[in-house]
């Protein structure tokens, strides 16, 4: 039976990652975080992705605190995306590490974690799932299946792991097109079945890449799907999600009416357009980025595609681009299919840039590149070859990984954060410069060179 769609706006996170690089400031986003929280969204997407290393990197925002300046504005739930075991970085965690982030996301505001593994290893999603259900703020728990199209990965996979995620207590599953590979009537099938299969919600989130985002949310919908990911009309479309305004006026009237006021989003476009240009002009980005069906093929996610784009540019290798598009869809065949997304996308990004720039495939060999080969981030869906392996990557025997968990417990433990810390003069860092440091050491470490003072604790009031 027809019921009203929800919707998540992306507009604070993926749609300026999609399409400006996630640079946008927190300055930007306040003057209207209050008209923001009274459209009804279902939630907000604000936080996580790129966003933590980009505030301490770009932006000399400390992401903790603009969490709390969030939370402070938002009645709204606050929705983030997280990694599994490597949380915002690009290594694996130790399982300390990952729960004290998860608890400290929690107690900054976080109202729903949509966690995720790169290779769809739910051993990867175990320690974050249980340690957000574990909140004593009772946040939405939403685990994702990472849509990707491979010779292995069908409709049928992605239910068993759907029912997997259900097992693990999370509140709903959310189906994760980061490039826009979804099909609509493939989607029609997938949400039936899940639907069939699964007792909890299901969100669907895409992107416009391939030009299908429109037409794949309605087949969704007619399908059953309860919530969508849509950015407002400046951040939508092109690498980013379906618009959030054309979506409420194409569902108006209908079964599915989601019940939100578009004309009260006008202002709020009119605002971020204004943003947008200015970040444009601000940090010479591109900014908008055409469709291309092809994508398909390359599978390049939407806010890699952005950042992969101003790379290129700025080192005046645009003729690069197409080269580099055509040798990532087989790097990614010659290491197990991994599904593109971060860090997988940037790994096998990396290595594809490489070989085009050498002229010569695996010339260059990068030691991420070995470690998602070997088996350090997870089990690839298709097992890597053993010839490769050893004899094109040059990686010995004793070093291919098999148990993940074993692994991860070598990672080094929040404490010997501390420790480094307080070795390099920062002598009273609270738990959250710590984590900030554990995933960004380098970059923390100048932040807090330039915004350092002992604190004892992080302000828990949420002041502005």
């Amino acid at each position: 039976m027809a019921k009203k769609v929800k919707i998540t706006e992306t507009v604070l996170r993926d749609g300026h990652q999609s399409l400006c690089a996630t640079r946008m400031h927190y300055s930007q986003m306040e003057p209207m975080l209050a008209a923001l929280d009274k459209i009804g969204y279902n939630s907000l997407e604000a936080w996580g992705g790129a966003t933590f290393d980009t505030c301490l990197r770009f932006l000399d925002e400390d992401p903790w605190e603009r969490l709390d300046k969030l939370k402070a504005r938002l009645k709204t739930p606050i929705q983030m995306l997280l990694r599994g075991q490597n949380l915002l970085g690009y290594n694996h965690y130790s399982d300390d590490v990952v729960k004290k982030f998860v608890e400290k996301a929690s107690e900054h505001g976080m109202g729903v974690f949509r966690i995720f593994d790169a290779l769809n290893d739910v051993r990867n999603l175990k320690t974050a799932i249980n340690a957000a259900l574990g909140c004593k703020e009772k946040p939405h728990v939403q685990g994702c299946l990472v849509y990707t199209l491979s010779p292995y990965h069908t409709n049928e996979v992605f239910v068993d792991l759907s029912k997997k995620l259900q097992e693990m207590g999370c509140h709903s599953v959310c189906i994760k097109d980061m490039s826009g590979l979804l099909k609509p009537y493939v989607a029609e099938d997938l949400v039936k079945k899940l639907k069939a299969a699964l007792d909890i919600p299901i969100q669907l989130h895409t992107h416009y890449t391939s030009g299908f985002g429109s037409m794949t949310y309605l087949k969704a919908i007619e399908a059953g799907v309860d919530t969508v990911d849509c950015a407002l009309s400046p951040f939508a479309l092109d690498t980013s999600q379906p618009c959030t305004e054309t979506m409420v006026a194409a569902l108006e009237g209908t079964p599915y009416d989601t019940g939100l006021d578009r004309q009260a989003m006008t202002p709020i476009a009119k605002h971020f357009l204004q943003v947008k240009q200015d970040l444009i002009k601000e940090f010479n980005l591109k900014g908008y980025f055409d469709v291309n069906p092809n994508v398909i093929d390359f599978q390049i996610p939407g806010g890699m595609l952005s950042n992969l784009a101003n790379q290129l540019k700025e080192q005046g290798m645009e003729d690069k681009f197409q080269d580099l598009l055509d040798e990532m869809p087989r790097v990614r065949a010659d290491v197990g299919y991994p599904p593109l997304v971060t860090p997988s996308s940037q790994i096998v990004g990396t290595m594809a840039t490489f070989n085009v720039m050498t002229g010569e495939r695996y010339k260059i060999v990068p030691k991420e590149f070995k470690d998602l080969a070997r088996g350090k981030f997870g089990k690839p869906p298709v097992e890597v070859s053993h010839e490769y392996l050893t004899k094109t990557l040059g990686i010995p025997e004793s070093e291919i990984i098999t148990d993940i968990v074993a692994e991860d417990a070598k990672a080094p433990k929040l404490a010997d954060f501390e420790k480094e810390m307080k070795a390099k003069g920062f002598l009273n860092p609270t738990e959250e410069d710590i984590l900030s440091y554990a995933l960004f050491p380098q970059v923390a470490e100048e932040f807090f060179k330039k915004h350092y003072a002992p604190m004892n604790a992080y302000d828990m009031s949420h002041k502005a």
